[in-house]
């Protein structure tokens, strides 16, 4: 989630957290899974298997889960083979939506998402017409009542971050993707407790929404996020401040 909306869809995940920690387990497991399958166990020697490690580690997935996605990647403990698609398209109100897709099945996630968008008031593009309005970067969020601002920045700036916002009582550290592992390692080893680390899609620009378009917006959002293939979706939308998502 991204722009205006970010504090708001941090209390939505916030008050689902506890109902959802299984699945997001769950997609972390399939990232891992293919990372190691793709680039070895070693996250020393695999760049992106190191990268979904810190971000499982900041949604305080167990060590043991993490090791059992890895072996499951390499071949020593079975599983399924998961492969990776990307899935273009429009959400209510011309809002540009990316989504991120790992499955066993190419047919059955494609009819998955294609049905979502459709029954929410979206429809599906075709590739690459809205991935121009995206660039990829690392971004970590820390909740700025329990660190402070300060502290985050001089951390963050030395470990190689490119910028540091406070908005909304969410400090958001930027990065670029090869300097995300080091920027995220760099604030868990000073302590600092994060909401939320991942390297991303972040838009070029935001399309604003009332929030009557924004309810609609976030329902189809929500819909995409509950699917099990689905492992990340990014969109442009800027939410009204006073915009709360159901939960």
């Amino acid at each position: 989630m991204s722009g205006h909306s970010k504090w708001a869809t941090i209390k939505h995940a916030k008050g689902l957290a506890d109902a959802k920690r299984g699945k997001i387990f769950t997609k972390f497991i399939k990232e891992i899974s293919i990372a190691a399958r793709m680039g070895g166990g070693d996250p020393n020697a695999n760049p992106r298997l190191r990268t979904v490690i810190i971000k499982a580690r900041a949604a305080n997935m167990p060590k043991d889960n993490i090791d059992r996605a890895i072996k499951k990647g390499t071949g020593e403990d079975g599983g399924a083979a998961y492969e990776e698609y990307l899935y273009e398209g429009y959400a209510p109100g011309g809002v540009a939506v990316m989504v991120e897709v790992l499955s066993d099945n190419k047919n059955r996630a494609a009819a998955d998402v294609k049905n979502i968008f459709t029954k929410n008031g979206g429809n599906l593009g075709t590739s690459g017409s809205v991935s121009r309005m995206f660039q990829r970067k690392g971004t970590i969020e820390l909740d700025a009542e329990k660190v402070s601002e300060d502290e985050v920045m001089e951390v963050a700036l030395e470990a190689g971050a490119d910028d540091i916002v406070n908005d909304s009582g969410v400090i958001t550290v930027t990065t670029t993707p090869d300097a995300f592992s080091g920027v995220a390692e760099a604030l868990q080893e000073k302590g600092f407790e994060t909401l939320s680390a991942d390297v991303g899609m972040v838009p070029d620009a935001y399309t604003p929404v009332d929030k009557e378009t924004a309810a609609r917006v976030q329902k189809l959002i929500d819909r995409l996020e509950d699917n099990d293939d689905v492992q990340n979706v990014y969109h442009t939308a800027e939410y009204p401040d006073d915009f709360e998502p159901e939960e």
